[in-house]
């Protein structure tokens, strides 16, 4: 058994219930944040664009824009339900790594968008570990037949 099988297992065996519940919460955040993007291009292009630290062209800025809400959305949908949870993580983690490094520190001092990216931050990886648990889709569609 590899380490990545090994994790896995360990992850299914040590998941409490209680965690379903944060799951399902971050996912929702996370669809939520991702149709505020979707809704407002415009905020998210400019939190982009006023960090200072990387030059895109406004073409690569706009496909960086929708991925960032596209993918929030989808993700957050595959978190809160509880199927392809891990890739779903999967795929937030280096958004939000972004918005921690490139967004979050090079902003004013007291920034308070920082903590709930963070937090979020933490809880993917949290759950990249653990996988889905007991109440989740994955779940539910493991016990066919």
């Amino acid at each position: 058994m590899n380490l990545v099988h090994k994790i896995e297992h360990w992850g299914d065996t040590h998941h409490p219930k209680a965690l379903d519940i944060v799951r399902i919460v971050l996912g929702m955040f996370l669809l939520v944040k991702g149709i505020t993007f979707m809704e407002n291009t415009s905020y998210l292009r400019g939190i982009i664009n006023d960090q200072n630290v990387i030059d895109v062209s406004p073409d690569m800025l706009m496909i960086l824009v929708y991925y960032v809400a596209f993918a929030h959305m989808v993700g957050g949908i595959l978190i809160a339900m509880g199927i392809l949870t891990r890739l779903g993580c999967i795929i937030q983690i280096p958004i939000l790594v972004g918005a921690v490094f490139l967004i979050g520190i090079f902003q004013e001092p007291i920034n308070a968008m920082l903590w709930p990216t963070v937090t979020a931050l933490g809880l993917l990886i949290l759950f990249t570990i653990i996988g889905s648990g007991p109440w989740s889709l994955d779940k539910v569609l493991s016990f066919k037949g």
